[in-house]
């Protein structure tokens, strides 16, 4: 689905939108960000619910995010939209009930393909069934579960990454050469 004339586009999946996904969407739009990439990288997020439709991130989501220098007050919770299925290149779920919700949904193999858990891209979890790869939901915790949700999702951000710089890598090259024939210009 992917072509080098419109952004690459990642969306990340959990219950509400509240806490998980939004807390991934804004680290890894940070993370293309800080790689030059926000102009071929689009990350968005949603829930499989529509329990916080409207409503901001979660003040808890929010402190941890603050606290790493990520605005999120501009964020406002929706519900998973199935045309997402062939919208987005990378669909990634945050928790096992996610991921399996996206999969029975998905409406061919092409959108299956493109459903992963989001830590499936950390080196640690290779090898490990999806069914160990989720994330706890941290709304029914406290702050320590929101640090621990930061920390799994940041240590699946390089693989991600990595994995989008693979698929857009002629794009990425096409822009840098852009970028040196400029700058040789002055």
């Amino acid at each position: 689905m992917y072509s080098t004339s419109s952004p690459y586009r990642i969306i990340t999946v959990c219950t509400g939108n509240i806490c998980r996904s939004p807390m991934a969407a804004l680290m890894l739009t940070e993370a293309f960000a800080a790689e030059g990439l926000s102009d071929v990288v689009v990350v968005d997020s949603a829930g499989t619910t529509g329990y916080e439709v409207g409503h901001p991130i979660d003040p808890r989501a929010a402190r941890v995010l603050t606290a790493k220098h990520i605005p999120s007050e501009n964020h406002v919770a929706r519900q998973w939209r199935s045309e997402w299925f062939t919208e987005r290149d990378l669909i990634l779920a945050l928790d096992v009930d996610h991921f399996g919700w996206l999969q029975e949904g998905a409406p061919d193999a092409g959108a299956l393909e493109r459903v992963r858990m989001l830590r499936s891209f950390d080196p640690a979890t290779a090898g490990r069934s999806s069914l160990d790869l989720g994330i706890e939901d941290p709304w029914y915790g406290g702050h320590t579960d929101f640090d621990t949700t930061w920390t799994l999702i940041k240590d699946a951000i390089p693989g991600i990454v990595q994995h989008v710089k693979t698929a857009v890598g002629p794009q990425v090259e096409a822009k840098s050469g852009d970028h040196q024939q400029v700058t040789s210009m002055s």
